[in-house]
């Protein structure tokens, strides 16, 4: 009897080990995800500040609308604690979590859309509202600094 009370410790303590580590993986992943969103920010920015060619953005920005749909789910309950810059608000909040994502998708496709024509005038007004409906997102549901 002592020892499958031991063994299910043991096992216990590996399940909620595993939990502790897949939690740190999804905050890992959507670290690096959302730097990831960045660094195309600024390489969107340095074409459409010389006037470049923004049709070659299209896959970048395709890429953006693919991960910006995935990441609600890179925020699951108790991934809150742990190398993250999310406030509680990102659950405690979640509809209003929810609209700025789905908002930064909108925004993203009409990016797309626009990067595809070609269009390097409308690109960077579209561009220029990019970055606000970022901040929506940044002001209620992450931390500055660190």
């Amino acid at each position: 009897m002592r020892v499958s009370l031991m063994a299910v410790a043991l096992g216990a303590a590996t399940l909620f080990g595993s939990a502790a580590f897949a939690q740190g993986d999804v905050i890992a992943e959507r670290r690096a995800g959302l730097k990831r969103m960045g660094e195309h920010m600024e390489a969107m920015k340095a074409v459409a500040d010389r006037s470049g060619d923004v049709r070659p953005l299209a896959p970048t920005i395709d890429e953006m609308i693919a991960w910006y749909r995935s990441m609600p789910d890179r925020f699951p309950p108790g991934s809150d604690k742990g190398d993250t810059r999310a406030l509680p608000t990102v659950w405690s909040e979640r509809p209003g979590f929810e609209t700025a994502n789905t908002n930064m998708v909108n925004q993203l496709q009409g990016l797309r859309t626009v990067a595809a024509s070609g269009d390097a005038a409308a690109f960077t007004s579209t561009f220029g509202q990019t970055g606000p409906t970022c901040g929506g997102c940044h002001r209620n549901y992450r931390a500055r600094g660190r």
